[in-house]
């Protein structure tokens, strides 16, 4: 697992969130979607026009990447491939978009902003194996836009203020994805790869973790965005598991108990479950109460949430099955 730092460098490229609020931990219900427009058209240069200038955002909170060698390194660690469908989130002003439809076989960009759109059209527009959506990640179904592939691999620079429930909502769509390499907010890193045991440990990270092998592979400036952020971002490579041995109703549970047991970290799993919603507390009751259940499931009464693994959650699942 490398945990390594990069200056900045000088090509003005693509986009990231410059939102220093805390991702929530919890499990959230996404907003409503906006309308998806998919754009294409073929242009005769992709070298950037005066019309082209673009403005960041304050209200999506946008920073731009400049920094040549982090560009370089996350294609490389990504490693696009001639024989599949990319999906990249979140665009920009097309850093990477460049580089992945030069190797990869296609390319399928979701971006938010209208505002980009002309500018992405007009660079890439050309290129048969590009398409560009206008849409909002956080409702689009990346399983039918990618189609007719089966499977595709996610690249993206998340913005920090919606960076975790784009998160969740590809995790929500796992079936139809193989892998994501993303850059987030370091803090939200640090708490995705927690292992248990962790004060960094939560919802988070046990959801991620639960679906996904985690790689912390290299860290980000401030300086390598322009304008700077506050704060460092991480490279995240997150390989999709198989499908757990759950039926649905047993991992909708799973969430419930998990989500209970972290919601007051200073108490005990036994205290947070004897206080959590109604609903989970009467099948906690129907078998024999926390106290019985937690005995059976092995798992001692005066831990708290954060230590304990995947396989100890799974275990509680199991007695309230």
């Amino acid at each position: 697992m490398k945990d390594e730092r990069e200056g900045n460098g000088d090509t003005e490229t693509r986009r990231h969130g410059d939102t220093e609020t805390k991702a929530k931990s919890s499990h959230h219900r996404l907003p409503s979607s906006t309308d998806s427009v998919a754009t294409s058209s073929p242009v005769s240069s992709v070298s950037e026009s005066p019309r082209q200038s673009f403005h960041r955002s304050k209200r999506f909170g946008q920073n731009f990447l400049t920094d040549q060698r982090i560009i370089d390194r996350i294609i490389a660690a990504f490693g696009p491939r001639a024989d599949e469908t990319i999906l990249e989130i979140g665009p920009g002003r097309g850093a990477l978009t460049a580089h992945l439809l030069e190797r990869a076989g296609s390319v399928i960009a979701i971006e938010f902003d209208r505002n980009l759109i002309p500018l992405l059209t007009e660079k890439f527009g050309a290129k048969k194996n590009f398409k560009l959506v206008q849409s909002d990640a956080l409702v689009t179904d990346v399983c039918d836009l990618i189609r007719p592939a089966k499977q595709s691999r996610v690249v993206a620079n998340l913005p920090y203020n919606v960076g975790t429930a784009i998160l969740q909502r590809l995790i929500e769509q796992r079936h139809c994805l193989s892998e994501m390499v993303l850059m987030l907010q370091k803090e939200v890193v640090e708490r995705i790869t927690a292992p248990a045991g962790s004060g960094n440990r939560g919802y988070l990270s046990v959801f991620v973790q639960t679906y996904c092998e985690t790689e912390r592979l290299f860290e980000v400036a401030p300086s390598s965005f322009r304008p700077a952020p506050k704060i460092w971002s991480t490279v995240l490579r997150l390989r999709l598991r198989p499908q757990l041995n759950l039926d649905e109703k047993d991992e909708k549970l799973l969430w419930q108990v998990v989500s209970a047991g972290f919601a007051q970290r200073r108490k005990t799993i036994l205290n947070n479950l004897r206080n959590s919603s109604p609903p989970l507390q009467a099948i906690v009751k129907s078998h024999g109460g926390a106290s019985i259940m937690l005995c059976q499931a092995e798992v001692d009464l005066q831990r708290r949430a954060e230590t304990l693994t995947l396989e100890e959650w799974l275990r509680i699942v199991r007695v309230l099955e």
